[in-house]
């Protein structure tokens, strides 16, 4: 007998355990490690993960797994490994872990069903069942029946099953094989009957296209056949029906045009050949790769694949989201065709599906993909490349709570194979990694084609104010734009917050129109000319008097997107916009779909948020402006420093990138403050140095590590006391040199009706921090009297809100 040990889809602390249950002898060669199951758990059946197999249990009594919900492990050992991994070092439950390994798709979902207990005599239960056992909800529900069927499941008569919904479904289309040789073809055409027309058009269709498969797609298409006459072929013995598995591709329509190696540069020879090393070696080392934007960072990332896959290996590749910078696909798909794959949230819940299904199958080599790209089920990795390395996409904001670079770290140990973090403006925590040599440090400091960096002027917003400009545009900005236009060249306007206006405010009295539910201002869309809390998405219409003080005086603070392309439309009519934003991009394929737009010359200005600032190289842009730097500067986020100057290094970046030369105006009201000095003339090493030496100052990363615990709860008294015993709890655990900051409200006091209070733990060595925080969690999991209390923790934050 084996005994499978297989962890539950129930996410609370009580459930993070295996659970043994007994292989039934048919499912004993099917059923191994790494496979999901259906097994019975109190009165349903739910999916589970099986961690492990013995030939023994301590406990007697034991229930049978129901099925397997795979033919193959879904999980490799590596996978299970890193899972193991996660839960200790994130603090996540096990099954979290493990789930965001899959698509959805494979996500279960649970099915209800209402059972007739067998001894039931009760005619109108009889009656309702009819000669069935048992009733769906959804059809209870239809007839009903479902208020009493509740009421008989009180009394014992009707139980409610849960059913695991396996959702990962496949895509099939039939199609038609043909049996006949073409010779053979030929003289059953010349004896047709004249009475079977739509028959003998499809058989012609077969010859005219030479194929002997089509589908009825195909078919119906060419010839205007319907099912029926194919399925008469079949009959007469010409034709073969078939169901055959297609896979859903995104990118079916498009055609890539395939592109060959550059030749490389000398800097980029440099920097390929210790890599090249790592590769052949097969040694795991992690490079940084820091290079000014524009010096050809992507080629040396392709060619370096190429040397892997040669190599017969594998390799993932990481941008950040944005629904991957469409211009990165075009470059693999371009180098790799069909070796590659893409993962990102802009896929359908199926063709996501579909694209890990071919990593699993090992009938690609290559993925492409945003931040959960890095559990792609390969199992002989040649290379992992992180570019943008920077990006605070790359870290997972709940559970469980993951930085990308971390996985691909522990990954690439595994498989003693390089990985690349690329960036021209690298986070603080691996230059210092890289200056320590933890890290191996790769420089490029030279443009492609050796054209200097964009020349950056900062303009101070106070003196446009004094000097009565009330313009959202600076004159020296405005001036530009219409040289710009004059010229047929094209201009990046980058603004870094999205929606109309930032807030509502009374100018008589100062009152602000927050959010009922949170602690946050409201912000105005003037489309629907309403306004949304981005926290809890609560809406309501803009007030035409003051709530307050009923004055009329009612006027919007801030500046959002779709006040800028109003702006622009007044000032400069006859300036072609398009704008980015979450709101216009918000529809699957609208973000490639403007970017295409505005490469084939069809608008003079892009306008956007921060989904514009990176990875896109088209060759005539030659102004970017920047509306306000300090929207980030000042958020309660130590990061805000690093975060602004690595925007405007990167959106600065834009410009340039070819023949025509580049120009940048950044408008600021704080222009003295050295994130914006430096970025202006982009010298990232003094802002490395003045920025680590605010950082010692203030006991922040790198120079200590983070974790922040966050408790919230309806009731404020709860959470004050709560955090208050936590923090005094890991107090007493830890060591003098470790700091403590809180209990205090968190930034943002109140979400959805929910108090937020956290405490912050800053420490350089605490080996058993992890431990205390989980018997935190587990303590408060486990007390009857706090429900409804969450409480997370998150190590290494990079959201501080």
């Amino acid at each position: 007998m084996q005994i499978a040990s297989v962890i539950v889809d129930v996410p609370t602390m009580r459930t993070d355990k295996t659970y043994d249950y007994i292989i039934p002898e048919e499912w004993t060669d099917k059923i191994n490690i790494g496979t999901r199951v259906a097994v019975p758990f109190g009165p349903r059946s739910i999916q589970g993960f099986v961690l492990d197999i013995r030939d023994h249990s301590e406990i007697t009594k034991l229930k049978k797994i129901i099925e397997p919900l795979d033919l193959t492990p879904v999980l490799n050992e590596e996978l299970l490994q890193l899972g193991h991994w996660l839960t200790e070092t994130t603090l996540c439950l096990k099954v979290s872990a493990y789930q965001a390994m899959l698509p959805s798709a494979m996500k279960a979902k649970y099915k209800k069903i209402l059972h007739l207990v067998s001894d039931t005599h009760d005619t109108n239960l009889r009656e309702i069942f009819g000669q069935k056992e048992e009733l769906s909800w959804e059809e209870a529900e239809e007839r009903k029946v479902l208020p009493l069927l509740q009421k008989e499941v009180k009394k014992g008569n009707v139980e409610v099953r849960y059913v695991v919904k396996n959702k990962g479904n496949k895509k099939w289309v039939r199609s038609f094989h043909l049996l006949l040789s073409w010779k053979e073809l030929e003289t059953v055409l010349s004896d047709f009957p004249h009475n079977a027309v739509k028959q003998k058009c499809i058989l012609e269709y077969f010859q005219k296209t030479g194929k002997d498969q089509l589908s009825i797609n195909q078919i119906t298409e060419g010839t205007g056949a319907t099912l029926a006459s194919a399925r008469s072929l079949v009959q007469k013995g010409y034709l073969q029906e078939k169901q055959e598995e297609v896979y859903r591709d995104p990118y079916e329509n498009r055609v890539f045009k395939r592109t060959e190696a550059l030749k490389l540069t000398d800097e980029q020879e440099e920097v390929m050949a210790p890599i090249v090393r790592s590769i052949d070696d097969k040694r795991h080392e992690t490079f940084l790769l820091y290079g000014v934007t524009g010096s050809g960072k992507t080629e040396v990332y392709l060619q370096s694949i190429q040397r892997v896959l040669n190599n017969g290996k594998e390799a993932i590749v990481l941008v950040p989201e944005i629904s991957l910078t469409p211009q990165m696909v075009h470059r693999f798909k371009g180098r790799f065709g069909d070796d590659v794959a893409v993962l990102h949230s802009g896929l359908s819940v199926g063709e996501h599906y579909d694209e890990w299904r071919k990593i699993q199958r090992k009938e690609v080599k290559v993925v492409v993909g945003a931040r959960s790209a890095i559990f792609a089920p390969f199992e002989n990795l040649g290379i992992i490349i992180i570019d943008e390395e920077h990006e605070t996409s790359y870290k997972q904001e709940e559970n469980p709570r993951y930085h990308a670079r971390d996985v691909a770290i522990f990954r690439g140990n595994y498989h003693k194979c390089p990985v690349i973090l690329g960036s021209a403006t690298p986070s603080l925590e691996s230059f210092a990694r890289a200056q320590k040599g933890v890290y191996t440090l790769l420089s490029m400091k030279r443009r492609m084609n050796n054209k200097d960096l964009p020349k950056v002027s900062i303009v101070d917003m106070r003196e446009e104010l004094r000097e009565g400009n009330r313009s959202l545009f600076s004159r020296e900005l405005f001036s530009k734009l219409q040289d710009r236009i004059e010229k047929r060249q094209q201009s990046v306007l980058f603004l870094n917050r999205r929606g109309y206006s930032s807030f509502v405010m009374c100018r008589d009295c100062g009152f602000v129109i927050q959010c009922p539910h949170c602690d946050i201002s409201l912000t105005y869309h003037r489309h629907t000319n309403q306004m949304k809390c981005h926290y809890c998405g609560y809406e309501d219409h803009v007030p035409t008097i003051c709530p307050e003080c009923n004055s009329e005086h009612i006027r919007y603070f801030g500046t959002g997107t779709q006040k800028v392309e109003e702006e622009i439309g007044k000032l400069l009519p006859e300036a072609r916009v398009i704008r980015m934003d979450v709101d216009t991009t918000s529809r699957k394929g609208a973000h490639e779909k403007l970017l295409q737009q505005f490469q084939e010359g069809k608008a003079d200005i892009l306008l956007g948020t921060q989904m514009i600032a990176k990875g896109l190289d088209f060759p005539n842009i030659t102004l970017v402006g920047v509306l306000s730097a300090d929207t980030m500067l000042h958020l309660p986020d130590f990061r805000s420093s690093e975060k602004t100057f690595q925007l405007l290094t990167q959106v600065s970046g834009r410009a340039g990138r070819h023949e025509l030369e580049g120009e940048v105006v950044i408008q600021t009201y704080t222009p003295e403050h050295y994130s914006i000095e430096l970025a202006g003339i982009q010298d990232y090493n003094r802002f490395y140095k003045q920025e680590m030496m605010m950082r010692k100052i203030g006991s922040y990363p790198p120079f200590y590590y983070l974790a922040l615990i966050t408790v919230s709860h309806e009731d404020l008294m709860k959470v004050v006391s709560t955090t208050d015993k936590i923090s005094k709890y890991i107090r007493s655990k830890i060591s003098k040199e470790s700091i403590i900051l809180g209990p205090v409200t968190s930034p943002i006091p109140r979400i959805n009706n929910r108090y937020r209070y956290q405490c912050l733990i800053k420490y350089k060595r605490e080996p058993d921090l992890a431990k205390n925080l989980r018997m935190v969690l587990e303590h408060f999991s486990q007390q009857k009297q706090s429900k409804g209390l969450t409480i997370s923790i998150d190590v290494n934050p990079y959201m501080m809100m």
